[in-house]
């Protein structure tokens, strides 16, 4: 009896996709043609030298940006054709965000930015759940504070912890440890690894710290907006080559 792929098994993915931005002489390709999917339960890291067309590759899967053709996909849904008011409402109730900039409300405290997304969607927090995400990011001592009252770290998990709130569909990460330093890094990675691994979670994290991506089951690398190589269970010489190989950030 033949089987068939669920389409569940793939939390987001990209077919054909370009994203073309200017006009004649002054066009700039930033995705040439990606097709490309993401598992579910799966932690993958996209790497590339600067230029490269990684960032634009995470907003137009994360529905921030769209794509000029192509199509693409969270799930089984196709994102590309919907218009703002959809695409805002799968931006809140399916996917959750991680920016290296952490993009809390610098007025509310450490506890309602977690539960922001839950609040702007109208839905009450599922408590154990919440919970279990705040023990696991070490934040209940800190609930009460503001983001100016956090260490850079802190605020991160708290951005984190937020993503994680509304049990989205996919996670994405732009840079997510960019701003911070070795050991708040290894933190907030050894998080987004117990994300993945203990609550099933999907993430994709643009980054350009092979020690970063050592972090992820697989790296999907990019050169020029198309896709070029991945690594499955990358080690940092073999992410280091690979990006020798591509010129570097």
């Amino acid at each position: 009896m033949a089987t068939t792929t669920s389409p569940t098994t793939t939390a987001a993915r990209a077919v054909d996709a370009s994203k073309v931005y200017g006009a004649g002489a002054t066009e700039v390709r930033a995705l040439d043609g990606i097709t490309v999917d993401f598992a579910t339960g799966h932690f993958t890291a996209i790497m590339g030298p600067s230029g490269s067309g990684k960032s634009t590759l995470l907003h137009c899967l994360a529905g921030l940006d769209t794509v000029t053709s192509g199509h693409v996909y969270l799930g089984d849904v196709e994102i590309t054709s919907m218009h703002e008011k959809q695409l805002t409402e799968v931006r809140r109730d399916r996917i959750g965000f991680v920016f290296q900039a952490y993009n809390l409300i610098p007025t509310l405290t450490a506890g309602e930015n977690i539960e922001l997304p839950l609040t702007l969607a109208g839905r009450k927090p599922e408590r154990a759940w919440l919970d279990r995400v705040i023990d696991a990011v070490a934040l209940r001592s800190r609930l009460a504070h503001r983001p100016s009252e956090l260490s850079g770290g802190q605020q991160q998990r708290v951005a984190v912890a937020r993503a994680l709130a509304s049990r989205p569909q996919v996670i994405f990460a732009d840079e997510p440890t960019g701003n911070l330093d070795s050991r708040s890094s290894s933190e907030i990675l050894g998080f987004m690894r117990a994300a993945v691994d203990d609550f099933g979670q999907t993430i994709v994290m643009v980054t350009h710290d092979p020690r970063a991506a050592c972090s992820a089951d697989r790296v999907v690398f990019l050169a020029d907006g198309k896709i070029v190589d991945e690594l499955q269970r990358p080690t940092p010489d073999a992410i280091l080559d690979k990006m020798r190989e591509l010129g570097g950030e």
